[in-house]
């Protein structure tokens, strides 16, 4: 087992290689917690957050593992367990976009993206839901869009819809825990996932669509994870929470 010098805490960051998944292992460990990061491809880009982490004084492991395969993610648990003790958070950022009219849409795409998204975060809660220990947190990801009924987003939309159901029944089914459950919905937030075929006359219009006038930025959603998994935020249970600048 791991000395851990921070406050004890442990967090499992899924998708956190790259985007809002990596800005929120990296907030989380600058705060002493022990990150557990995973993954599903990029073993460079998976070992650059370890280090960027460790080289300022933080411990994190980098695991990789399909979060839709239930054996993947219970060894991802097993590991932290193994390595730092326990395990206090969850953080499932992993998740995958595909843009098309619903009339288009190849649905080969809409069960991969399903897989990922609703079946991927039904797995990691289960897991985190067993083992999570008192005075922990689980942080699921939806979407602004739900609100917004963007076209093209029909896909995503019925998959991000499942995660915030899910999140409030898990809520309600941990009572007693002393276990945190909560949505955030990020707006247009400048990652790869969102950018990806995005022309920048796109881009410009949805930036000016927010209230503030910019894109969102990882690091705006990751002050959010780091507040709701915090003592601070132990209070907020149960809710889906758009963070997206004003976005309507």
């Amino acid at each position: 087992m791991s000395t851990n010098t921070g406050n004890g805490r442990v967090a499992i960051v899924t998708g956190g290689s790259r985007g809002i998944g990596r800005r929120t292992a990296e907030r989380l460990a600058s705060e002493g917690i022990a990150v557990v990061v995973n993954y599903a491809a990029s073993d460079k880009e998976a070992d650059a957050v370890v280090a960027e982490i460790t080289s300022h004084g933080g411990e994190a492991v980098a695991v990789r593992g399909d979060v839709a395969d239930e054996q993947a993610m219970a060894a991802v648990f097993d590991l932290a367990e193994r390595t730092f003790g326990g395990v206090d958070i969850l953080v499932n950022a992993a998740g995958r976009l595909a843009l098309a009219p619903l009339a288009d849409l190849d649905l080969q795409v809409l069960d991969s993206l399903h897989r990922t998204n609703v079946r991927g975060t039904f797995v990691v809660n289960q897991q985190a839901a067993r083992r999570l220990r008192p005075g922990g947190s689980i942080v699921n990801f939806s979407t602004s869009v739900l609100g917004t009924a963007a076209p093209a987003y029909s896909a995503y939309v019925t998959s991000k819809g499942a995660v915030e159901g899910l999140t409030l029944i898990l809520a309600r089914e941990l009572r007693g825990r002393d276990v945190t459950v909560n949505a955030v919905a990020p707006g247009p937030t400048a990652t790869d996932l969102f950018l990806n075929g995005k022309e920048q006359q796109e881009i410009d219009r949805l930036a000016h669509a927010v209230p503030l006038e910019r894109l969102g930025t990882p690091g705006d959603i990751a002050e959010l994870v780091a507040f709701l998994t915090s003592p601070a935020g132990h209070w907020v249970n149960g809710q889906n929470i758009r963070v997206n600048g004003g976005l309507v």
